[in-house]
């Protein structure tokens, strides 16, 4: 197993979480390509897309049909300016790379936004460390575990 999802694995085990991580060889690092491979709606699909909000980095948890837009976020974190961070930003920050981040289990904390499109569904479908690896979560469940403020930020 990858050192990525036992590391993910464990920060679930801290939060109380005894979550089934599924692998597809096949890859989910797009929302259509895990919709896919888990049978579920595109929306249902979390994409972890890391930002840059006057130089810090945030963690927007994005409905998989949707495309957050950072003057949507600026304006929600009170920021003067958002970008989406680089890969290498977004490594420095998660310790996980594009693809395969998860919502939670950094090396120090991140503030994270939830797509508030994310709280209709029953269950959703998150990145467990690498871009092969998913999880299935409740959504309110997920916002607790990720310590993520619930909003509409997407274009």
């Amino acid at each position: 197993m990858s050192r990525s999802i036992r590391r993910f694995e464990e920060a679930a085990r801290e939060r109380g979480l005894d979550l089934e991580v599924r692998r597809f060889p096949e890859g989910t690092k797009t929302a259509p390509d895990a919709a896919r491979a888990v049978g579920s709606e595109v929306g249902q699909i979390v994409k972890s897309l890391v930002f840059m909000a006057d130089g810090e980095p945030v963690l927007a948890l994005t409905s998989g049909g949707n495309r957050a837009d950072p003057a949507k976020l600026a304006g929600l974190l009170g920021a003067a300016e958002v970008r989406r961070a680089t890969a290498d930003e977004a490594r420095e920050a998660t310790g996980f790379a594009i693809g395969g981040t998860p919502p939670f289990g950094f090396p120090r904390p991140v503030r994270t936004v939830m797509d508030i499109d994310l709280l209709g569904y029953e269950e959703v479908w998150a990145a467990a460390g690498t871009p092969d690896s998913v999880f299935r979560i409740a959504p309110a469940e997920l916002q607790r575990a990720a310590g993520a403020e619930a909003a509409a930020f997407g274009e």
